[in-house]
């Protein structure tokens, strides 16, 4: 890697079934100053460790939404580096209540134990449309069109004069377009290839809409077995487990 770039390895790619034995949401970055996770779904931990990355390095944590394949690794993640003794501040950037449900969760998985407590998490709420700065990083969030309720959010993260956006679970929306924009590299869910369902997008229908996302590379993610099943026909680049990505 050149001084400047950004190392992306994808920890999971699938959808909340864990369609094609594919790990749920979690991408691994690194920088020349910081590493990062955006998502953290139910087996990252597990994913993280297969790829041997150390969890004590990971600086900062996005989360793109409230539903539990992408923010449910969270309480695993949080208890080792609690057990661990981990010093090292830890941020979380969220949506609004993200970390009462968090301490929810905790309670109930772990009954008495107390190990949030004992970690220096710094939490960080998305505030919509308006760039923001947190641990150097410049964050744009845009809120999407998936359950209102988990407070759906895709990100555009710059860094090192590089910029990557993610555009956590949604349906088709004009936001993708401004997420996409002139970046190195976007992240697109992409659950179904025709089957229509509210919350989530279609390879059909993203596929009428690539002119308009200007964007340097996509990467599909989130794939379910619809998209499994027609992986042959794709004329985009799709996510899988363990792929290196150099931005």
């Amino acid at each position: 890697m050149e001084t400047n770039d950004i190392k992306l390895t994808v920890i999971g790619s699938g959808d909340a079934f864990n369609s094609g034995a594919r790990n749920q949401t979690c991408f691994h970055v690194v920088t020349s100053s910081l590493t990062f996770l955006i998502d953290c779904g139910v087996n990252s931990l597990q994913g993280l460790k297969s790829n041997d990355f150390s969890t004590d390095e990971v600086d900062l944590i996005f989360i793109s939404h409230l539903h539990g394949d992408h923010f449910g690794g969270l309480p695993f993640f949080l208890l080792e580096a609690a057990v661990n003794n981990r010093k090292k501040p830890i941020s979380i950037v969220a949506p609004e209540g993200c970390k009462k449900k968090l301490e929810k969760i905790a309670k109930l998985l772990y009954p008495g134990t107390e190990f949030l407590s004992k970690l220096d998490i710094q939490f960080h709420v998305y505030a919509d449309e308006a760039p923001f700065l947190v641990r150097g990083l410049e964050v744009t969030a845009r809120r999407v069109i998936h359950k209102a309720e988990s407070l759906p959010h895709g990100l555009r993260i710059a860094t090192n004069n590089k910029i990557i956006s993610y555009s956590g679970d949604t349906e088709w929306t004009p936001a993708l377009i401004s997420l996409a924009k002139d970046v190195d590299l976007f992240i697109c869910e992409c659950n179904f290839y025709e089957k229509e369902v509210p919350g989530h997008l279609t390879y059909k229908i993203l596929s009428k809409h690539l002119g308009e996302l200007q964007c340097k590379r996509m990467v599909l993610t989130h794939l379910g077995n619809e998209m499994l099943e027609r992986l042959n026909d794709l004329q985009i680049e799709y996510a899988y487990d363990r792929l290196e990505i150099v931005v």
